[in-house]
């Protein structure tokens, strides 16, 4: 019998270079802020992933594991590629700034 995989391969397993990745929770306002922003990106497919940590029996060990991770534990965490550039006040700046347009562009996350 295969054995769960863990709060740590879990989120390793979706944050890859040139993916942008939402870890949130359904029912707090940030993390829908945080995806109503982005979906107004033209991303292509597969290049944004948006991950509802409640699906699994696991999200307290998550957020335990992005606390390690990310030096905190509340969602959103979102990544750009391997780094996590933060929650959705982060987000929100980085779009304001003309900065998030760029790394996406960057990366080649965004249809011509």
């Amino acid at each position: 019998m295969q054995p769960t995989c863990t709060a740590q391969e879990f989120v390793d397993s979706h944050i890859k270079p040139g993916r942008m990745v939402l870890f949130m929770k359904p029912t707090c306002p940030y993390c829908r802020r945080a995806e109503e922003l982005l979906c107004q990106y033209p991303f292509k497919r597969e290049s944004l992933v948006i991950v509802d940590i409640t699906v699994t029996r696991n999200t307290e060990r998550i957020q335990d594991y992005f606390q390690q991770l990310t030096g905190a534990r509340t969602v959103p965490r979102i990544f750009i590629g391997k780094e996590c550039i933060g929650g959705c006040s982060e987000l929100q700046e980085m779009d304001r700034s003309g900065e998030l347009m760029v790394r996406l562009i960057e990366m080649g996350a965004l249809t011509p």
